[in-house]
């Protein structure tokens, strides 16, 4: 008589939860090429290593112009200036814009030399002296700098990003073609008894035949959950084959499942095999259905033995294993592709026609969703990885209120809300510090508009630089110093501000929104009282002033690129890039935390990686932990 294992201690599904979750399946990282990549997940942070767009580029149709040539135009009083040639989109440009003359250029060419600004071609008039310019431009107007949509130096999608067409579409523009992703745990896949029948094989029903129906769905499972199924040969009730197929699943996978098996015979094979090699940590669960599980381990793999109807087999995946699975693979649980939120700010929309407005989602103190409108143009790649899907607006809206309702429609099932909503300024230690979080959100959307944003209520936390980090009240959760100044080329003799300022150099600068440009703004108002003159003078000396990036390492790429001398940067951006640095001074970087949101389990966790922030910091030059 057999020694048939009694179900006698069941265990109850919360410890079922606690016994599967500690079972050691995770797989080693990997590296697979971008075509691949769909639907894994990102093993370590991605920085672009290059501008997008990588060059200066027309975004309309028109002339590329010297803007000063345009100050004053308008249709009253128009200029001409002279052509010189044309541009047009896929070629290198041939020409060059010296001041009083322009030249013809298609929407996506390079800006030639000399040219800073576009005209569009609606406001101008070919006349037999030349193009009658009939409106004023600015320094950068209608043009989409090189680094725009995304600039090289940036953190473009951090560890633990689910990969889907939007991510692709990302990796694509910065050229990446080998993607390091998580590995997806091997799942060994055995079926047992007489009765089964692979799909594709005669049946003989009056013999009491089934087609197997379990190893094909959980085949399914495992993969929907971000496993990689292997399908074992049917072993039918040959216990000496079952157990060999148990010692070479167990050899190849790292998780071992096996549905049916309740005889008493085929029970004392898998215990004998899980004794001689492994351990039994669980057998049998108060649940119905589910009650014969099993779980143990078999040499370095793990075992589920589960039950051997279809739909309880299916079911106890589901609940036991599938969360396991999904964690070895770094994937989240499910979810529809539809979500109801209320709007965090006050959206207004008045052009009458109907809206997609694309959103990002953020979780509240309490865990309800927050809808907030994400909109970078319609030409930037990183929209589709800043918004989690859109909101459906019918015609005739004039608004979306705060706090009214609304449906996202997600972009992917796959997408979920972040678990951190950070914006601000964007800096290299804050990129690290990024990492220590699961699956953040930052949007680099500079000092002023972050400590704004903060005030709506709509980011967890707002990372400030500079003068700004002083003005405000809200909850300081720590930060560090960085050293700041201008970015020189090798052959670039500038020792401090006022050479700069007294040169003949081209300079690029940040946008206003940044904490380094209040800074350096500040230390131009310095030298402008030193010498007796107000800042306008001061400024007016600086070619390069007026056009602005946005990214903290765009001037700095600039300047080493050859088209610019200095550019307005840190030092630990002139020190990663081998350039030169000279020192303006040293500006505080605080970590402003949403007073709401203090108690969030992700704020809580930045709050302590920002406790211990040398570690983070080392090798980034200037940089000083507070």
């Amino acid at each position: 008589m057999s020694d048939r294992r009694e179900f006698r201690d069941l265990a109850s599904p919360e410890e079922a939860h606690e016994v599967v979750a500690g079972l050691d399946i995770e797989p080693e990282p990997e590296s697979v090429p971008l075509a691949d990549a769909r639907d894994r997940v990102l093993a370590e942070r991605i920085d672009a290593d290059i501008d997008v767009p990588g060059f200066d580029r027309a975004s309309m149709d028109g002339y590329a112009v010297h803007a000063r040539d345009t100050f004053g135009a308008d249709e009253a009083d128009p200029v001409t200036l002279s052509v010189v040639g044309e541009v047009h989109a896929g070629e290198e440009p041939d020409v060059t814009v010296e001041p009083g003359s322009l030249a013809e250029i298609s929407t996506g060419a390079v800006m030639p030399a000399g040219a800073d600004a576009v005209v569009m071609v609606e406001r101008t008039t070919e006349t037999d002296d030349g193009i009658e310019i009939r409106t004023s431009v600015a320094p950068g107007d209608n043009v989409m700098l090189a680094g725009a949509d995304i600039a090289a130096g940036a953190r473009a999608l951090g560890p633990g990003t689910r990969i889907t067409p939007r991510e692709i579409g990302l990796l694509s523009a910065l050229g990446v073609d080998e993607v390091p992703v998580r590995g997806r745990p091997q799942v060994g896949i055995l079926s047992t008894g007489d009765e089964l029948v692979r799909p594709g094989n005669p049946l003989d029903s009056a013999a009491g035949q089934i087609y197997d129906v379990n190893s094909y769905t959980l085949a399914g499972a495992v993969a929907e959950a971000g496993g990689d199924p292997v399908m074992y040969p049917h072993a039918g009730d040959d216990y000496e084959e079952m157990e060999r197929l148990l010692h070479e699943a167990a050899n190849e996978c790292d998780l071992v499942l096996s549905s049916g098996s309740t005889s008493a015979s085929a029970v004392d094979v898998i215990y004998r095999v899980i004794e001689e090699r492994g351990e039994l940590r669980l057998h049998g669960v108060a649940v119905k259905p589910g009650k014969p599980m099993l779980v143990g381990t078999i040499g370095d793999s793990a075992y589920v033995g589960l039950p051997g109807y279809p739909v309880s087999a299916l079911t106890i995946f589901q609940t036991f294993v599938a969360p396991a699975v999904r964690d070895a693979a770094g994937r989240d649980p499910p979810r529809t592709a539809t979500v109801s939120g209320t709007m965090a700010v006050q959206e207004r929309y008045g052009e009458g026609r109907r809206r997609l407005m694309p959103a990002g989602l953020v979780e509240d103190e309490t865990g309800s969703l927050l809808v907030y409108p994400v909109d970078k143009g319609s030409g930037a790649t990183t929209s589709l990885v800043d918004a989690d899907g859109f909101v459906d607006v019918p015609p005739g809206t004039d608004y979306l209120a705060e706090g009214e309702a609304v449906d996202v429609t997600l972009f992917s099932p796959a997408v979920r809300p972040p678990t951190l909503l950070g914006m601000g300024e964007d800096d290299p230690l804050l990129s690290r510090l990024l990492d220590t979080i699961g699956r953040p959100r930052y949007l680099p959307l500079g000092s002023t508009e972050g400590l704004r944003r903060l005030d709506n209520g709509v980011p967890d936390v707002a990372v400030v630089a500079g003068p700004a980090a002083d003005d405000h009240d809200a909850a300081d959760i720590g930060g560090w110093e960085r050293e700041w100044g201008l970015v020189v080329g090798p052959d670039t003799d500038v020792s401090d501000l006022g050479d700069l300022v007294d040169g003949d150099y081209r300079f690029v600068n940040r946008d206003t929104a940044s904490g380094l440009r209040r800074s350096f703004d500040d230390a131009l108002d310095a030298l402008g009282e030193d010498r007796g003159v107000g800042r306008a003078e001061v400024v007016d000396a600086i070619e390069g002033y007026e056009l602005t990036t946005k990214a903290h390492e765009s001037p700095a790429r600039k300047v080493m690129a050859g088209g610019a001398d200095a550019g307005l940067g840190l030092h630990a951006t002139a020190a990663k890039l081998d350039l030169g640095f000279v020192s303006l001074g040293t500006q505080q970087v605080r970590v402003l935390a949403n007073p709401d949101r203090r108690e969030k389990h992700s704020v809580g966790a930045l709050e302590e990686a920002l406790d211990d922030l040398d570690s983070l910091a080392d090798g980034i030059a200037g940089m000083e932990p507070q």
